[in-house]
C-alpha cells in the first residue's frame, strides 16, 4: 500500500493521521476547494508540529489535492471546468483500458463480489429513488475494484494512487443526484455484464461512455454556477 491510499487501519504516525484526515476533508469539501492553507492554524487544529503538517501537505500535493504557487503559497486545489476536461480525458482512456483488461483478468469470484457490491449500493442508498449515489473509497468503490481487477500494476498505481483522490473529489462534490443516479447504476450493471462475458471491447466502450456521461453531468453543474454568477453580477451592476 502506498502513502496515497492509506486507510484508517494503516495509520501509524502523526503525519499519516493528518494526511488521511485532511485528504478526507478536502475530498468531501469540509476544507473548501481553492482555500488558502494556513500552516499555523492547521498545525494547531490537528495538534501537530509545523514539520509534521508540512510532511502531510507534501503528500497531499503529490496526489494533486493541494498545490503551491510562487507568491501565493499553498492552496487546496480548485475544481474547475478546465481541469475537469483534462482529468476526465485521462480517466476515460485509462479506465477504459482497465475494463478491457479486467474482462480478461478478473476471477469469477471477483466478478461476483462486484455484483454483490452493486447490490449493496442499491439497497443501502437512495439509488432506487433516484436521489443520490455515493460510493465510499477503496474496495467499496465500483471503479476502484475494476481498476484493481485489471491486474496491471502501472495502471493501478496511476488510477488508484496518483489520480484517485482528485477524481474522487469531483465525483463526491459534484457527482450524482437526480436522474443521473439510476442511469449511472444501470451503466455499472452493463459494464459488469460485459466483464463477466469476457467482452473486453464492449466493457471498454461502456466505461468510456459512462465516464463521458459523468463528465457531462458535472459540466452542466459548472455551467449552472456560471449562469448564476453572471446573473448576480448583472444585478450588482
Amino acid at each position: 500500500m502506498t502513502q496515497h491510499f492509506l486507510n484508517d487501519t494503516a495509520v501509524t504516525t502523526a503525519s499519516d493521521k493528518v494526511f488521511v484526515d485532511m485528504r478526507r476533508e478536502i475530498v468531501e469539501g469540509s476544507i473548501a476547494q481553492g482555500s488558502k492553507i494556513s500552516e499555523p492554524e492547521l498545525a494547531k487544529r490537528y495538534g501537530v508540529s509545523r514539520a509534521t503538517l508540512r510532511e502531510a501537505l507534501n503528500r497531499l500535493e503529490s496526489c494533486y489535492l493541494v498545490e503551491r504557487k510562487a507568491n501565493i503559497g499553498c492552496r487546496v486545489v480548485a475544481l474547475t471546468a478546465e481541469r475537469l476536461i483534462e482529468v476526465y480525458q485521462v480517466r476515460s482512456a485509462l479506465e477504459g483500458l482497465a475494463c478491457r483488461l479486467a474482462a480478461d483478468n478478473m476471477e469469477p469470484d471477483e466478478v461476483q463480489g462486484l455484483k454483490q457490491l452493486l447490490n449493496q449500493h442499491l439497497h443501502t442508498q437512495r439509488v432506487k429513488e433516484g436521489e443520490s449515489y455515493y460510493q465510499e473509497a477503496g474496495d467499496l468503490d465500483f471503479h476502484y475494484r475494476i481498476i484493481k481487477g485489471s491486474k496491471n500494476a502501472h495502471l493501478i498505481h496511476l488510477l488508484c494512487h496518483d489520480l484517485y483522490q482528485l477524481i474522487r473529489m469531483y465525483r463526491v462534490q459534484m457527482g450524482m443526484v437526480g436522474p443521473r443516479v439510476s442511469k449511472a447504476f444501470d451503466e455499472h450493471l452493463a459494464i459488469i455484464n460485459a466483464i463477466e462475458n469476457h467482452d473486453g471491447e464492449l466493457a471498454e466502450m461502456l466505461m468510456k461512455r459512462h465516464i463521458s456521461a459523468s463528465q457531462a453531468n458535472i459540466q452542466t453543474k459548472f455551467d449552472g454556477y456560471q449562469s448564476v454568477q453572471a446573473t448576480q453580477n448583472e444585478m450588482a451592476n
